[in-house]
C-alpha cells in the first residue's frame, strides 16, 4: 500500500486540486485509491452530517465507494482554524480519533491511500499537538504542494526541512500555479536547485481535473517503491 499525506506551504495553496489530480491518475492506472481528509473546517450541513467541499471533490475522484463521513470524520461549520473551532464547541482534536479514522480507510485495502491535510505541515490540533504528529504515527509519506507566488521559496524549503526533521519521506513537490506570478519559470528553477527532491508536475489551474492528472508523473512516485 503506498500510503501519501498531501501538505502545502500555506492554507488554500492548492491542496485539494493536487489530490485530486493524484488520485484521478492512479484510477486512470486501474489502482485502487481510497481517501482521507481527517479534518476540515467550513462545511454544510446536509442530511444531518457537516460536508466540506474539498473532502467531496476528493471522495469523487476515489474509487473505494466510501461515505463522506469516513473521508472527512471531524468537521467544522466555521471557516475557522480547526482548534479554535473544536474549542468553540468545547471539543478536543485528539490523534488518536485521526488515526483511528485513517485506520478505517486502510482496512479498505487499496493499492493507493491519499490523505489531504489542513493548513500546512504544522496545523495545531490544540493542546500542543499537531497534524503532522498524526503523519509521523502513520508513517506516510509526504508530497509538498507549492504555490507559486511571491515568497514561496522560503516557505517551500522550511515546509521540506521541517519534514524531513520529522523523520518522514518527502518523495516529490508540485507546483500549483492558479494564477500568473512574475517570473514563474525562474522560480520553479530555483526549486528545482533548491528541493532535493522530485518535482511531480506543474499544474496551471484547469477546471477539468482529467487534464490536471495528465500533468502529473506519476512514474516518480511508483518508481521509489
Amino acid at each position: 500500500m503506498l500510503k501519501l499525506f498531501i501538505t502545502a506551504t500555506d492554507t488554500d495553496a492548492g491542496k485539494t486540486y493536487a489530490a485530486q489530480a493524484l488520485a484521478h491518475a492512479f484510477v486512470n492506472t486501474n489502482k485502487k485509491v481510497a481517501v482521507y481528509k481527517p479534518i476540515s473546517a467550513g462545511c454544510e450541513r446536509i442530511n444531518n452530517d457537516l460536508v466540506n467541499e474539498d473532502a467531496l471533490l476528493l471522495l469523487k475522484q476515489s474509487n473505494c465507494q466510501q461515505p463522506i463521513t469516513q473521508v472527512n470524520p471531524i468537521a467544522f461549520e466555521q471557516p475557522i482554524a480547526p482548534h479554535i473551532a473544536a474549542a468553540q464547541l468545547q471539543q478536543v482534536i485528539g490523534l488518536t480519533d485521526i488515526q483511528a479514522g485513517y485506520e478505517n480507510v486502510t482496512v479498505l485495502e487499496a493499492d493507493i491511500v491519499i490523505c489531504e491535510g489542513a493548513g500546512g505541515w504544522r496545523l495545531p490540533l490544540g493542546q500542543g499537538k499537531f497534524l503532522s504528529e498524526f503523519v509521523q504515527a502513520s508513517q506516510q509519506d509526504v508530497i509538498l504542494v507549492v504555490n507559486m507566488k511571491l515568497g514561496c521559496l522560503n516557505h517551500a524549503v522550511l515546509t521540506y526541512q521541517s519534514i524531513i526533521a520529522d523523520g518522514l519521506k518527502c518523495l516529490g513537490w508540485i507546483a500549483n500555479c492558479p494564477e500568473d506570478m512574475p517570473y514563474l519559470t525562474e522560480n520553479i528553477s530555483e526549486l528545482t536547485t533548491l528541493l532535493p527532491i522530485p518535482k511531480l508536475a506543474v499544474l496551471p489551474f484547469d477546471k477539468d481535473i482529467t487534464n490536471a492528472a495528465k500533468r502529473i508523473d506519476i512514474s516518480l512516485l511508483t518508481s521509489q517503491y
